[in-house]
């Protein structure tokens, strides 16, 4: 899961800027950034825009020669009497199924749009809500073929998010310019993706704690038997995430049903985690029932009721059993806490992937796994040296302070003291990285593949640095669509057609090295690192005298 060190909406909102109150309601929220998500004025919807699934006909639009398909079902509504039971296979159809624009995101706490700094970098856009919400997009050049196939899974924790939560996440220019089928998904999430009811409801819920992450084998098993009729390869499937969205792919690497469908693999800043038990997700469930006063097998009550009210009490009966969240940096690993995401019951999930180990069943899978260098970026926080120097001694004492801020000035003089502080939690990640790259390397399998994003945006007087989901923009190629974070400047433009393309190239051979970027595999000794930035290079543990200082005792 993400954990302590990072969680996006926490992060990036909660403290960010003075005066932030409360969420705006959803009517409101919703339509924030909705237009540059439109396809442009050459967008037509041919009768040549359709492609055969085995659930029947879709149809599609093309837009600069990008066959674009939104909305498209993999699963039946997940509502009433479909509550915590794993994805049902849609309906069959047989007139063609208008995928023309997105479709509902999982119930969810929406952003706040008072914090006007990331809401214009991000260009956020809620969209609307509805538990009807396994649908998946696709964009293809073409409709035969054999590509490649890139799936992404959206960040947010296990919380909220939805596969267009971002401007970064449309995939037109993928497919346009770097010859790839780019698939994203929406699933269930939080209270509705991760509650164990088989107390309640009996052996038909014995997944439940954990049907949120069979909605996204659901969504790839889709991928496996209908893909090629959106010249897509089955065959050449590169799953990737960024924040949860990466715990998201790292789960999914140690599930056994995952296996077979998944060929490539990258976690984004984000990955591993402390998986609850089943015995305390099981504990959890009992207290949210008694909570909520329903009779212990009346599962029909539950699945009746307003997803507010079970997400109030979740939150309420989760507060209670985890306690606060101890944001600290270095350090042991966070301890399991309930109510938030995936569990350990097994069965669906049987090992706590890249936390304790590299599981086995994904032993053939390459991997790339990385971060940004301000992780920690929030616009509100703007301290002197004195101020940034007082906090991180309450944290970490002053003899270590001292010397990480001393090492971050010294490799990184050109920064300003605030956009320094953004990345303290970037430097902590640094060594879950290595954690994760050392359990891969160790497995003796497949190549594992690190990197550091620090292109500096120029936005905002040049301060913001390169934040918790800068990377999106340029991993999917999609600086100009995300103008507000990166300025489209040349030099973005470039390190657009570099990165997307070096994702591209993993998803299509499973080793990133293009002509003029080779890209070295990675292993714990010297931690050789992709480091995108105006140069690209590669580079021996960056960040590597700073994050060490965090693992002294």
């Amino acid at each position: 899961m993400a954990g302590p060190l990072i969680d996006r909406r926490r992060a990036l909102i909660a403290s960010m800027a003075a005066g932030a109150g409360l969420a705006l309601p959803a009517a409101q929220a919703q339509s924030i950034g909705t237009a540059s998500r439109k396809p442009g004025r050459d967008g037509t919807t041919p009768r040549s825009a359709m492609a055969k699934t085995r659930y029947g006909p879709v149809r599609g639009y093309v837009a600069g020669d990008v066959f674009t398909f939104k909305g498209i079902p993999y699963g039946q509504d997940t509502g009433g009497e479909n509550r915590w039971l794993p994805a049902k296979p849609p309906q069959p159809w047989t007139e063609p199924y208008n995928a023309l624009a997105y479709g509902a995101n999982s119930p969810q706490t929406t952003h706040n749009f008072r914090a006007v700094e990331h809401t214009f970098l991000q260009q956020w856009d809620d969209g609307f809500q509805g538990e009807d919400m396994l649908k998946l997009n696709v964009w293809t050049p073409s409709l035969s073929g054999h590509r490649p196939v890139m799936v992404y899974f959206h960040g947010g924790g296990f919380a909220f998010g939805s596969s267009y939560e971002l401007a970064s996440h449309d995939g037109a220019r993928m497919a346009r310019h770097h010859d790839v089928v780019q698939v994203s998904i929406n699933h269930r999430l939080n209270v509705l993706g991760f509650l164990d009811l088989t107390e309640v409801g009996g052996s038909a819920y014995e997944e439940s704690v954990n049907v949120s992450m069979t909605d996204c084998i659901a969504a790839l098993r889709w991928v496996q038997e209908n893909i090629a009729a959106f010249g897509g390869d089955p065959n050449t499937v590169m799953i990737y995430g960024q924040s949860g969205g990466g715990s998201k792919v790292t789960t999914l690497l140690g599930m056994p049903s995952g296996k077979g469908l998944i060929h490539r693999a990258a976690a984004q800043s984000g990955g591993g985690g402390a998986l609850p038990t089943a015995e305390q997700s099981r504990d959890y469930a009992r207290r949210l029932v008694k909570h909520l006063g329903i009779a212990r097998n009346d599962i029909a009550a539950l699945q009746k009721m307003a997803w507010a009210d079970l997400s109030a009490a979740s939150s309420t009966v989760a507060g209670e059993i985890n306690g606060p969240m101890v944001r600290g940096l270095g350090g042991p690993p966070a301890t399991p806490r309930v109510g938030g995401g995936p569990t350990l019951d097994g069965k669906v999930i049987d090992v706590r992937s890249f936390a304790d180990v590299a599981p086995e069943v994904s032993r053939t899978v390459p991997m790339l796994i990385g971060n940004t260098s301000e992780e920690g970026m929030r616009w509100g926080s703007n301290p002197s040296e004195a101020e940034w120097r007082k906090d991180l001694t309450g944290q970490l004492g002053a003899g270590k302070a001292d010397a990480l801020i001393a090492s971050m000035r010294k490799a990184h003089p050109e920064k300003a003291v605030r956009t320094l502080s953004y990345g303290v939690q970037s430097i902590a990640y640094r060594n879950r990285v290595q954690d994760m790259v050392r359990l891969k390397h160790a497995q003796g399998g497949a190549p594992v593949y690190q990197y550091l994003f620090q292109w500096q945006s120029p936005q905002l007087d040049g301060v913001a640095g390169a934040w918790h989901t800068a990377d999106l923009a340029f991993c999917f190629d999609n600086t100009a669509r995300c103008e507000q974070g990166t300025g489209n400047t040349p030099e973005a433009q470039r390190l657009a057609r570099t990165m997307a393309g070096a994702w591209a190239t993993f998803a299509r051979t499973g080793n990133p090295s293009q002509p003029g970027l080779t890209w070295s595999p990675s292993d714990p000794v010297r931690c050789q690192t992709m480091v995108f930035d105006n140069h690209c290079r590669m580079v021996d543990d960056p960040e590597g005298e700073s994050r060490r200082i965090l693992l002294r005792a």
